[in-house]
Protein backbone atom coordinates (compact mmCIF):
# COMPACT_ATOMS: atom_id res chain seq x y z
CA UNK A 1 0.00 0.00 0.00
CA UNK A 2 1.84 3.08 -1.26
CA UNK A 3 2.71 5.81 1.19
CA UNK A 4 2.40 3.60 4.29
CA UNK A 5 5.39 2.30 6.25
CA UNK A 6 5.78 -1.49 6.32
CA UNK A 7 5.69 -1.40 10.14
CA UNK A 8 2.41 0.53 10.49
CA UNK A 9 -0.53 -1.51 11.82
CA UNK A 10 -3.32 -2.15 9.34
CA UNK A 11 -6.25 0.06 10.25
CA UNK A 12 -9.88 -1.01 10.39
CA UNK A 13 -10.79 1.28 7.48
CA UNK A 14 -7.99 -0.13 5.31
CA UNK A 15 -9.15 -3.67 6.06
CA UNK A 16 -12.77 -2.75 5.33
CA UNK A 17 -11.72 -1.54 1.87
CA UNK A 18 -9.93 -4.83 1.26
CA UNK A 19 -13.07 -6.74 2.26
CA UNK A 20 -15.22 -4.50 0.06
CA UNK A 21 -13.17 -5.63 -2.93
CA UNK A 22 -14.16 -9.21 -2.26
CA UNK A 23 -17.86 -8.36 -2.13
CA UNK A 24 -20.73 -10.81 -2.17
CA UNK A 25 -21.45 -10.97 1.57
CA UNK A 26 -24.87 -11.67 2.94
CA UNK A 27 -26.33 -9.50 5.75
CA UNK A 28 -24.75 -10.43 9.09
CA UNK A 29 -22.13 -12.67 7.45
CA UNK A 30 -20.70 -15.72 9.19
CA UNK A 31 -16.99 -16.20 8.47
CA UNK A 32 -14.39 -18.83 9.37
CA UNK A 33 -10.75 -17.79 9.73
CA UNK A 34 -8.05 -20.41 9.36
CA UNK A 35 -5.87 -19.74 12.38
CA UNK A 36 -2.40 -21.28 12.56
CA UNK A 37 -1.39 -19.14 15.52
CA UNK A 38 1.27 -17.35 13.49
CA UNK A 39 1.38 -13.56 13.37
CA UNK A 40 -0.34 -13.34 9.99
CA UNK A 41 -3.37 -15.40 10.94
CA UNK A 42 -3.66 -13.79 14.38
CA UNK A 43 -3.70 -10.36 12.69
CA UNK A 44 -6.39 -11.54 10.29
CA UNK A 45 -8.48 -12.86 13.19
CA UNK A 46 -8.19 -9.48 14.95
CA UNK A 47 -9.16 -7.56 11.84
CA UNK A 48 -11.99 -9.89 10.90
CA UNK A 49 -13.38 -9.82 14.42
CA UNK A 50 -13.83 -6.06 14.22
CA UNK A 51 -15.16 -6.17 10.66
CA UNK A 52 -17.66 -8.96 11.34
CA UNK A 53 -18.90 -7.22 14.49
CA UNK A 54 -19.54 -4.09 12.42
CA UNK A 55 -21.63 -6.18 10.01
CA UNK A 56 -23.62 -7.83 12.80
CA UNK A 57 -22.14 -11.21 11.86
CA UNK A 58 -20.14 -13.99 13.55
CA UNK A 59 -16.54 -15.16 13.39
CA UNK A 60 -15.30 -18.68 14.06
CA UNK A 61 -11.56 -19.37 14.28
CA UNK A 62 -10.41 -22.88 13.37
CA UNK A 63 -6.95 -24.24 14.12
CA UNK A 64 -5.73 -27.44 12.47
CA UNK A 65 -3.44 -29.56 14.64
CA UNK A 66 -1.48 -31.65 12.15
CA UNK A 67 0.22 -33.63 14.90
CA UNK A 68 3.58 -33.32 13.14
CA UNK A 69 5.44 -31.91 16.16
CA UNK A 70 5.16 -33.03 19.81
CA UNK A 71 4.25 -29.52 20.92
CA UNK A 72 1.54 -28.92 18.29
CA UNK A 73 -1.39 -29.94 20.51
CA UNK A 74 -0.30 -27.62 23.31
CA UNK A 75 0.21 -24.79 20.82
CA UNK A 76 -3.29 -25.28 19.41
CA UNK A 77 -4.73 -25.14 22.93
CA UNK A 78 -2.77 -21.94 23.60
CA UNK A 79 -4.17 -20.40 20.44
CA UNK A 80 -7.65 -21.28 21.68
CA UNK A 81 -7.04 -19.55 25.00
CA UNK A 82 -5.81 -16.41 23.24
CA UNK A 83 -8.95 -16.36 21.09
CA UNK A 84 -11.14 -16.85 24.17
CA UNK A 85 -9.50 -13.78 25.73
CA UNK A 86 -10.51 -11.82 22.62
CA UNK A 87 -14.05 -13.17 22.68
CA UNK A 88 -13.57 -15.10 19.43
CA UNK A 89 -15.15 -18.56 19.14
CA UNK A 90 -12.48 -21.18 18.46
CA UNK A 91 -12.25 -24.87 17.65
CA UNK A 92 -9.38 -27.28 17.01
CA UNK A 93 -9.47 -29.68 14.07
CA UNK A 94 -7.09 -32.64 14.22
CA UNK A 95 -5.43 -34.44 11.35
CA UNK A 96 -5.72 -38.01 12.54
CA UNK A 97 -4.38 -41.17 10.94
CA UNK A 98 -1.04 -42.05 9.41
CA UNK A 99 1.23 -39.43 7.88
CA UNK A 100 3.15 -39.94 4.62
CA UNK A 101 6.91 -40.47 4.69
CA UNK A 102 7.45 -38.00 1.83
CA UNK A 103 5.80 -34.82 0.59
CA UNK A 104 4.68 -34.00 4.10
CA UNK A 105 4.09 -30.28 3.50
CA UNK A 106 1.84 -30.95 0.50
CA UNK A 107 -0.04 -33.62 2.44
CA UNK A 108 -0.45 -31.28 5.41
CA UNK A 109 -1.84 -28.54 3.13
CA UNK A 110 -4.30 -31.01 1.60
CA UNK A 111 -5.41 -32.18 5.04
CA UNK A 112 -5.80 -28.60 6.29
CA UNK A 113 -7.78 -27.73 3.18
CA UNK A 114 -10.13 -30.68 3.65
CA UNK A 115 -10.65 -30.18 7.39
CA UNK A 116 -11.37 -26.45 7.09
CA UNK A 117 -13.73 -26.88 4.12
CA UNK A 118 -15.58 -29.74 5.81
CA UNK A 119 -15.97 -27.69 8.99
CA UNK A 120 -17.36 -24.75 7.01
CA UNK A 121 -19.87 -27.02 5.29
CA UNK A 122 -20.90 -28.62 8.60
CA UNK A 123 -21.50 -25.17 10.13
CA UNK A 124 -23.30 -23.85 7.05
CA UNK A 125 -20.69 -21.08 6.71
CA UNK A 126 -19.96 -19.77 3.20
CA UNK A 127 -16.73 -17.84 3.75
CA UNK A 128 -13.30 -19.20 4.71
CA UNK A 129 -10.68 -16.47 5.20
CA UNK A 130 -6.96 -17.23 5.02
CA UNK A 131 -4.04 -14.99 5.94
CA UNK A 132 -1.73 -15.30 2.94
CA UNK A 133 -0.07 -11.92 2.40
CA UNK A 134 2.13 -10.08 -0.09
CA UNK A 135 5.33 -11.90 0.90
CA UNK A 136 3.59 -15.28 0.55
CA UNK A 137 2.38 -14.21 -2.89
CA UNK A 138 5.91 -13.26 -3.95
CA UNK A 139 7.25 -16.65 -2.83
CA UNK A 140 4.46 -18.43 -4.70
CA UNK A 141 5.28 -16.59 -7.93
CA UNK A 142 8.99 -17.43 -7.57
CA UNK A 143 8.30 -21.09 -6.86
CA UNK A 144 6.04 -21.39 -9.88
CA UNK A 145 8.48 -19.50 -12.07
CA UNK A 146 11.15 -22.02 -11.06
CA UNK A 147 8.82 -24.85 -12.11
CA UNK A 148 8.22 -23.36 -15.53
CA UNK A 149 4.61 -22.34 -14.90
CA UNK A 150 2.69 -20.29 -17.42
CA UNK A 151 0.21 -17.48 -16.87
CA UNK A 152 -1.74 -19.35 -14.20
CA UNK A 153 1.34 -20.01 -12.10
CA UNK A 154 2.62 -16.46 -12.38
CA UNK A 155 -0.81 -15.23 -11.27
CA UNK A 156 0.03 -16.64 -7.84
CA UNK A 157 -2.75 -17.13 -5.32
CA UNK A 158 -6.32 -16.04 -5.82
CA UNK A 159 -8.04 -13.46 -3.65
CA UNK A 160 -11.37 -15.27 -4.10
CA UNK A 161 -11.90 -18.85 -5.14
CA UNK A 162 -14.94 -21.11 -5.10
CA UNK A 163 -14.29 -24.43 -3.38
CA UNK A 164 -17.54 -26.29 -3.64
CA UNK A 165 -20.03 -24.46 -1.44
CA UNK A 166 -17.28 -22.44 0.30
CA UNK A 167 -15.69 -19.18 -0.83
CA UNK A 168 -11.99 -19.11 0.01
CA UNK A 169 -10.99 -15.50 0.71
CA UNK A 170 -7.52 -13.99 0.93
CA UNK A 171 -8.05 -10.30 1.73
CA UNK A 172 -4.41 -9.64 2.71
CA UNK A 173 -2.57 -10.42 -0.53
CA UNK A 174 -1.52 -6.77 -0.93
CA UNK A 175 -0.39 -6.37 2.70
CA UNK A 176 3.26 -6.84 3.73
CA UNK A 177 4.08 -9.34 6.47
CA UNK A 178 5.58 -6.56 8.61
CA UNK A 179 2.30 -4.66 8.80
CA UNK A 180 0.49 -7.75 10.06
CA UNK A 181 2.99 -8.28 12.85
CA UNK A 182 2.65 -4.58 13.70
CA UNK A 183 -1.12 -5.09 13.88
CA UNK A 184 -0.62 -7.85 16.45
CA UNK A 185 1.78 -5.71 18.49
CA UNK A 186 -0.62 -2.77 18.50
CA UNK A 187 -3.35 -5.04 19.87
CA UNK A 188 -1.04 -6.68 22.42
CA UNK A 189 -1.67 -10.07 20.81
CA UNK A 190 0.99 -12.78 20.94
CA UNK A 191 1.69 -15.25 18.16
CA UNK A 192 3.60 -18.49 17.61
CA UNK A 193 6.58 -18.86 15.29
CA UNK A 194 6.53 -22.11 13.29
CA UNK A 195 10.10 -23.48 13.16
CA UNK A 196 9.43 -25.06 9.75
CA UNK A 197 9.34 -21.53 8.32
CA UNK A 198 13.13 -21.39 8.70
CA UNK A 199 13.89 -25.02 7.84
CA UNK A 200 16.11 -25.08 4.72
CA UNK A 201 14.62 -28.46 3.77
CA UNK A 202 11.66 -26.54 2.39
CA UNK A 203 11.77 -24.39 -0.74
CA UNK A 204 9.85 -21.50 0.82
CA UNK A 205 12.33 -21.26 3.68
CA UNK A 206 15.23 -21.18 1.21
CA UNK A 207 13.54 -18.37 -0.71
CA UNK A 208 13.10 -16.38 2.51
CA UNK A 209 16.79 -16.76 3.25
CA UNK A 210 17.60 -15.36 -0.22
CA UNK A 211 15.10 -12.49 0.01
CA UNK A 212 17.73 -9.75 0.25
CA UNK A 213 19.67 -11.00 -2.76
CA UNK A 214 16.52 -11.31 -4.84
CA UNK A 215 15.33 -7.84 -3.88
CA UNK A 216 18.67 -6.37 -4.93
CA UNK A 217 18.00 -7.77 -8.42
CA UNK A 218 14.54 -6.22 -8.54
CA UNK A 219 12.62 -9.32 -7.44
CA UNK A 220 11.13 -7.85 -4.29
CA UNK A 221 7.66 -8.64 -2.96
CA UNK A 222 6.08 -5.52 -4.43
CA UNK A 223 7.39 -6.19 -7.94
CA UNK A 224 6.40 -9.86 -7.81
CA UNK A 225 2.96 -8.91 -6.54
CA UNK A 226 2.49 -6.65 -9.56
CA UNK A 227 3.51 -9.54 -11.81
CA UNK A 228 0.85 -11.70 -10.15
CA UNK A 229 -1.79 -8.99 -10.58
CA UNK A 230 -1.12 -8.59 -14.31
CA UNK A 231 -0.92 -12.33 -14.91
CA UNK A 232 -4.17 -12.69 -12.99
CA UNK A 233 -5.86 -10.21 -15.29
CA UNK A 234 -4.75 -12.27 -18.29
CA UNK A 235 -5.88 -15.45 -16.63
CA UNK A 236 -9.36 -14.05 -15.98
CA UNK A 237 -9.75 -13.27 -19.70
CA UNK A 238 -8.56 -16.74 -20.70
CA UNK A 239 -10.93 -18.35 -18.20
CA UNK A 240 -13.88 -16.51 -19.72
CA UNK A 241 -13.07 -17.74 -23.23
CA UNK A 242 -12.49 -21.27 -21.92
CA UNK A 243 -15.90 -21.24 -20.26
CA UNK A 244 -17.49 -20.33 -23.60
CA UNK A 245 -15.74 -23.26 -25.31
CA UNK A 246 -16.85 -25.68 -22.60
CA UNK A 247 -20.44 -24.49 -22.93
CA UNK A 248 -20.27 -25.46 -26.61
CA UNK A 249 -18.13 -28.61 -26.46
CA UNK A 250 -18.77 -30.34 -23.12
CA UNK A 251 -21.69 -32.40 -21.85
CA UNK A 252 -21.65 -33.23 -18.13
CA UNK A 253 -23.48 -36.34 -16.96
CA UNK A 254 -24.96 -36.93 -13.49
CA UNK A 255 -22.89 -40.11 -13.05
CA UNK A 256 -19.77 -37.93 -12.94
CA UNK A 257 -18.32 -38.07 -16.46
CA UNK A 258 -17.90 -35.64 -19.34
CA UNK A 259 -18.22 -36.04 -23.11
CA UNK A 260 -16.28 -33.60 -25.28
CA UNK A 261 -16.86 -32.76 -28.92
CA UNK A 262 -13.38 -33.20 -30.46
CA UNK A 263 -14.21 -31.01 -33.48
CA UNK A 264 -15.12 -28.02 -31.31
CA UNK A 265 -12.11 -28.66 -29.09
CA UNK A 266 -9.64 -28.78 -31.98
CA UNK A 267 -11.16 -25.73 -33.69
CA UNK A 268 -10.36 -23.59 -30.64
CA UNK A 269 -6.98 -21.88 -30.10
CA UNK A 270 -4.59 -24.37 -28.57
CA UNK A 271 -4.24 -22.51 -25.26
CA UNK A 272 -8.02 -22.45 -24.79
CA UNK A 273 -8.38 -26.12 -25.76
CA UNK A 274 -5.65 -27.09 -23.29
CA UNK A 275 -7.39 -25.16 -20.54
CA UNK A 276 -10.70 -26.82 -21.37
CA UNK A 277 -9.12 -30.27 -21.20
CA UNK A 278 -7.43 -29.43 -17.91
CA UNK A 279 -10.70 -28.22 -16.39
CA UNK A 280 -12.51 -31.42 -17.44
CA UNK A 281 -9.77 -33.58 -15.95
CA UNK A 282 -9.87 -31.61 -12.68
CA UNK A 283 -13.66 -31.87 -12.45
CA UNK A 284 -13.93 -35.59 -13.17
CA UNK A 285 -10.78 -36.49 -11.25
CA UNK A 286 -11.89 -34.51 -8.23
CA UNK A 287 -8.94 -32.14 -8.49
CA UNK A 288 -6.95 -34.44 -6.20
CA UNK A 289 -4.24 -35.05 -8.80
CA UNK A 290 -2.41 -32.06 -10.34
CA UNK A 291 -2.75 -32.00 -14.13
CA UNK A 292 0.70 -31.54 -15.66
CA UNK A 293 0.92 -29.15 -18.61
CA UNK A 294 3.06 -31.58 -20.62
CA UNK A 295 0.57 -34.41 -20.16
CA UNK A 296 -2.38 -32.27 -21.25
CA UNK A 297 -0.41 -31.12 -24.29
CA UNK A 298 0.24 -34.74 -25.30
CA UNK A 299 -3.43 -35.58 -24.82
CA UNK A 300 -4.50 -32.64 -26.97
CA UNK A 301 -2.05 -33.65 -29.70
CA UNK A 302 -3.47 -37.18 -29.74
CA UNK A 303 -7.04 -35.90 -29.99
CA UNK A 304 -6.13 -33.41 -32.76
CA UNK A 305 -4.39 -36.17 -34.75
CA UNK A 306 -7.23 -38.64 -34.21
CA UNK A 307 -4.83 -41.00 -32.43
CA UNK A 308 -6.47 -41.21 -29.01
CA UNK A 309 -6.56 -44.87 -28.02
CA UNK A 310 -7.31 -44.37 -24.35
CA UNK A 311 -5.10 -43.30 -21.51
CA UNK A 312 -5.09 -42.67 -17.76
CA UNK A 313 -4.38 -39.12 -16.62
CA UNK A 314 -4.97 -37.12 -13.41
CA UNK A 315 -7.14 -39.84 -11.87
CA UNK A 316 -9.25 -40.11 -15.04
CA UNK A 317 -9.69 -42.45 -17.95
CA UNK A 318 -9.75 -40.66 -21.30
CA UNK A 319 -10.95 -42.56 -24.37
CA UNK A 320 -12.88 -42.28 -27.60
CA UNK A 321 -16.50 -43.38 -27.46
CA UNK A 322 -19.00 -42.91 -30.25
CA UNK A 323 -17.08 -40.07 -31.82
CA UNK A 324 -16.72 -38.18 -28.54
CA UNK A 325 -13.83 -37.81 -26.11
CA UNK A 326 -15.04 -39.45 -22.91
CA UNK A 327 -13.47 -38.44 -19.59
CA UNK A 328 -14.46 -40.72 -16.71
CA UNK A 329 -13.11 -41.28 -13.21
CA UNK A 330 -10.49 -44.00 -12.94
CA UNK A 331 -12.16 -46.50 -10.58
CA UNK A 332 -8.88 -47.78 -9.17
CA UNK A 333 -7.94 -44.24 -8.14
CA UNK A 334 -11.03 -43.82 -5.97
CA UNK A 335 -9.84 -44.57 -2.44
CA UNK A 336 -12.31 -42.43 -0.51
CA UNK A 337 -14.32 -44.33 2.12
CA UNK A 338 -16.49 -42.16 4.35
CA UNK A 339 -18.85 -43.08 7.16
CA UNK A 340 -22.10 -41.14 6.72
CA UNK A 341 -24.87 -40.85 9.29
CA UNK A 342 -28.52 -41.12 8.19
CA UNK A 343 -29.72 -37.83 6.75
CA UNK A 344 -26.25 -36.22 6.89
CA UNK A 345 -24.64 -34.95 3.69
CA UNK A 346 -20.99 -35.81 2.99
CA UNK A 347 -18.70 -34.82 0.12
CA UNK A 348 -17.31 -38.04 -1.32
CA UNK A 349 -14.25 -38.25 -3.59
CA UNK A 350 -14.40 -34.44 -3.88
CA UNK A 351 -17.09 -35.01 -6.54
CA UNK A 352 -20.39 -36.25 -5.11
CA UNK A 353 -22.68 -34.89 -2.41
CA UNK A 354 -24.04 -38.08 -0.81
CA UNK A 355 -26.89 -38.14 1.72
CA UNK A 356 -28.02 -41.50 3.14
CA UNK A 357 -31.75 -41.79 3.72
CA UNK A 358 -32.81 -40.19 7.01
CA UNK A 359 -34.80 -43.31 7.84
CA UNK A 360 -31.79 -45.61 7.94
CA UNK A 361 -31.14 -47.25 11.30
CA UNK A 362 -27.37 -46.77 11.36
CA UNK A 363 -24.49 -45.07 9.55
CA UNK A 364 -23.28 -46.45 6.22
CA UNK A 365 -19.95 -46.42 4.45
CA UNK A 366 -19.76 -44.51 1.16
CA UNK A 367 -17.30 -46.11 -1.27
CA UNK A 368 -16.96 -46.81 -5.00
CA UNK A 369 -19.21 -49.49 -6.46
CA UNK A 370 -16.38 -51.44 -8.04
CA UNK A 371 -16.62 -54.49 -10.24
CA UNK A 372 -17.87 -56.71 -7.42
CA UNK A 373 -20.61 -54.25 -6.49
CA UNK A 374 -21.72 -54.03 -10.12
CA UNK A 375 -22.10 -57.82 -10.21
CA UNK A 376 -24.33 -57.61 -7.13
CA UNK A 377 -26.48 -54.95 -8.82
CA UNK A 378 -26.87 -57.06 -11.98
CA UNK A 379 -27.73 -60.16 -9.95
CA UNK A 380 -30.51 -58.28 -8.17
CA UNK A 381 -31.58 -56.14 -11.14
CA UNK A 382 -30.88 -57.98 -14.44
CA UNK A 383 -32.25 -55.02 -16.40
CA UNK A 384 -29.21 -53.03 -15.26
CA UNK A 385 -27.19 -54.81 -17.95
CA UNK A 386 -28.98 -52.62 -20.47
CA UNK A 387 -27.80 -49.37 -18.91
CA UNK A 388 -25.59 -47.40 -21.29
CA UNK A 389 -22.75 -46.83 -18.81
CA UNK A 390 -19.10 -47.45 -19.54
CA UNK A 391 -17.48 -49.79 -16.97
CA UNK A 392 -15.25 -46.97 -15.70
CA UNK A 393 -18.33 -44.86 -14.97
CA UNK A 394 -20.41 -47.49 -13.22
CA UNK A 395 -17.53 -48.90 -11.17
CA UNK A 396 -16.64 -45.44 -9.84
CA UNK A 397 -20.20 -44.58 -8.78
CA UNK A 398 -20.78 -43.75 -5.10
CA UNK A 399 -22.44 -46.64 -3.30
CA UNK A 400 -23.57 -47.30 0.27
CA UNK A 401 -22.32 -50.29 2.24
CA UNK A 402 -23.12 -51.71 5.66
CA UNK A 403 -21.37 -54.65 7.29
CA UNK A 404 -19.60 -55.41 4.04
CA UNK A 405 -22.91 -55.63 2.15
CA UNK A 406 -24.04 -53.34 -0.66
CA UNK A 407 -27.21 -51.54 0.46
CA UNK A 408 -27.72 -48.78 -2.14
CA UNK A 409 -26.47 -47.24 -5.38
CA UNK A 410 -28.56 -44.06 -5.80
CA UNK A 411 -27.67 -43.49 -9.46
CA UNK A 412 -28.82 -46.99 -10.43
CA UNK A 413 -32.01 -47.04 -8.37
CA UNK A 414 -30.63 -49.90 -6.31
CA UNK A 415 -32.25 -51.42 -4.37
CA UNK A 416 -35.21 -51.49 -6.71
CA UNK A 417 -38.65 -50.83 -5.27
CA UNK A 418 -38.20 -50.52 -1.51
CA UNK A 419 -35.69 -50.96 1.24
CA UNK A 420 -35.90 -53.37 4.14
CA UNK A 421 -38.54 -51.21 5.84
CA UNK A 422 -40.89 -51.44 2.89
CA UNK A 423 -40.44 -47.77 1.89
CA UNK A 424 -38.90 -46.46 -1.35
CA UNK A 425 -35.18 -45.72 -0.78
CA UNK A 426 -34.41 -42.03 -0.48
CA UNK A 427 -30.60 -42.13 -0.50
CA UNK A 428 -29.23 -39.31 -2.68
CA UNK A 429 -25.98 -38.77 -4.58
CA UNK A 430 -25.49 -35.62 -6.66
CA UNK A 431 -22.50 -34.83 -8.87
CA UNK A 432 -21.21 -31.72 -7.14
CA UNK A 433 -17.45 -31.48 -7.80
CA UNK A 434 -15.21 -29.25 -5.71
CA UNK A 435 -13.68 -27.96 -8.94
CA UNK A 436 -16.52 -26.50 -11.03
CA UNK A 437 -16.32 -26.88 -14.80
CA UNK A 438 -16.92 -23.19 -15.39
CA UNK A 439 -14.64 -21.51 -12.86
CA UNK A 440 -16.07 -18.12 -11.88
CA UNK A 441 -14.12 -15.09 -13.09
CA UNK A 442 -13.83 -13.41 -9.70
CA UNK A 443 -12.54 -9.84 -9.44
CA UNK A 444 -8.76 -9.93 -9.55
CA UNK A 445 -6.44 -8.76 -6.81
CA UNK A 446 -4.07 -11.64 -7.50
CA UNK A 447 -5.06 -14.99 -8.90
CA UNK A 448 -3.91 -18.57 -9.18
CA UNK A 449 -4.34 -21.97 -7.63
CA UNK A 450 -4.68 -22.43 -3.90
CA UNK A 451 -1.85 -23.26 -1.52
CA UNK A 452 -4.15 -23.82 1.43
Amino acid sequence: MPGVTAEAPLTGSEFARLMDRLGGFEPAPRVVVGLSGGGDSVALALLLNRWVAGQGGELLALTVDHGLRPESAAEAEAVGRSMAALGIAHRILRWDGGKPAGGIQAAARAARHRLLADACAAEGILHLALAHHRDDQAETVLLRLARGSGVDGLAGMTAIRAEGSVRVLRPLLEVPHGRLLATCRAAGAAWIEDPSNENPRYARARLRAARGLLAAEGLDAERLGETARRAGRARAALEAVTASLLAEAAAVYPEGWIALDPAALCAAPEEIALRALGRCLAVVGGGAHPVRDEAVERLHAEIAAGRLRGRTLAGCRVLCRRGQVMIAREPEAVADRLVAAPGRRVLWDRRFAVTPAAGRDSPVTVARLGEGGWREVVAAMPAARGLDLHPAVRESLPSLWSGGCLVAVPHLGFPCGSDAGGQPPTDAATFSPVSPLGRPAFPVVSRGDSII
